[in-house]
């Protein structure tokens, strides 16, 4: 496995969003609260339209945008074995949930009592007891407590019930697929970057330490910056240019997602070559942005042909990136 570094600076951007981190620390009175549902993996496209108007609807009311999702990831604790790498990292959602207008995010920690729920016990304990919601928006397919027996219909009639409005969001098709996170994930592991980007809104980026590696670049006279990607998904083994983000400064690069077979390695690396850079970066968080996918991964009979070749990457990530906006 990769070695992980025991000390991580963090790239940290200052969010003006508040997050309350457990139900139960929701104290103060919240003016005209309108509240997003979901697990927002991603925030995509789809994500990101539930989010806007849910800040549309607390402009207009004078009230309070909140977006309540769930730590851990709900199927962490229901079924582990069908955890999905995550598209984002609890602090990127955190940053791309404020983008879209939200004043406050309710991270409820999700364990196996609150999965447990009737559906009309999370809306009547939380929405209406603790938050006071006045209106729910909540996508298409949403479906909450146990058993996923609050379906949105269901939701609507609780509002009913409690008086407060419900709005569903319709599903968002792209290209002919509905936009969900999976899908993007799908993508992201076959190495199509470009197209998981136009479901996401955005290029598709993974933050991560830097760790050590085996030092094959620099023997070869291409230093590399290993990145430990344990918590996020990545995309799938190939050379991608990529543009490199460390202490808030924009770099230029290619990274190759692989197992190394020219120097036959089984273990999946993911390692950044970034133009004009010098400097000593372990332990230290940058984050990649995936713009393109080169090539598949290919082994070399030599090491001589693979510093051609990366010449070649080189010179393709370079033409790419220029014509980056």
């Amino acid at each position: 496995g990769s070695l992980k570094l025991h000390f991580k600076k963090t790239l940290r951007v200052k969010l003006e969003m508040k997050i309350i981190r457990g139900t139960k620390n929701i104290s103060d009175l919240i003016p005209y609260p309108v509240v997003a549902i979901g697990n927002f993996d991603g925030v995509h496209v789809g994500h990101q339209i539930l989010f806007r108007k849910t800040a549309q609807l607390a402009k207009e009311n004078g009230g309070t945008a909140i977006a309540f999702t769930f730590e851990p990831h709900p199927l962490k604790i229901l079924a582990p074995e069908k955890v999905p790498p995550l598209l984002t990292t609890f602090r990127k959602k955190m940053e791309l949930i404020e983008e879209c207008g939200i004043d406050l995010v309710v991270c409820a920690d999700f364990t196996r009592q609150f999965s447990d729920q009737h559906p009309r016990e999370f809306a009547h304990d939380i929405l209406v007891k603790r938050i006071e919601v006045r209106e729910v928006v909540v996508g298409f397919d949403y479906a909450f407590g146990r058993g996923r027996e609050g379906t949105v219909r269901y939701l609507k009639q609780m509002g009913e019930e409690y008086g407060f409005h419900t709005h569903i969001i319709d599903p968002v098709k792209l290209n002919g697929h509905l936009v969900r996170s999976s899908y993007v994930r799908e993508l992201v592991e076959d190495g199509k970057v470009e197209a998981a980007g136009e479901f996401l809104g955005r290029h598709y980026s993974i933050p991560g330490p830097v760790i050590e590696g085996y030092k094959t670049g620099q023997k070869i006279g291409f230093p590399t910056a290993n990145l430990d990607t344990s918590r996020v998904q990545i995309p799938g083994v190939g050379v991608y240019a990529v543009s490199i983000k460390h202490q808030d400064v924009k770099y230029n690069g290619v990274v190759n997602v692989g197992f190394n077979p020219t120097f036959n390695r089984d273990t999946l690396s993911v390692e950044a070559h970034i133009f004009d850079f010098e400097g000593e970066i372990y332990g230290q968080e940058i984050e990649v942005t995936f713009i393109r996918r080169i090539r598949s991964e290919v082994k070399f009979k030599s090491a001589d042909q693979l510093v051609e070749q990366i010449k070649k990457d080189i010179h393709a990530a370079k033409i790419i990136l220029a014509d980056l906006p």
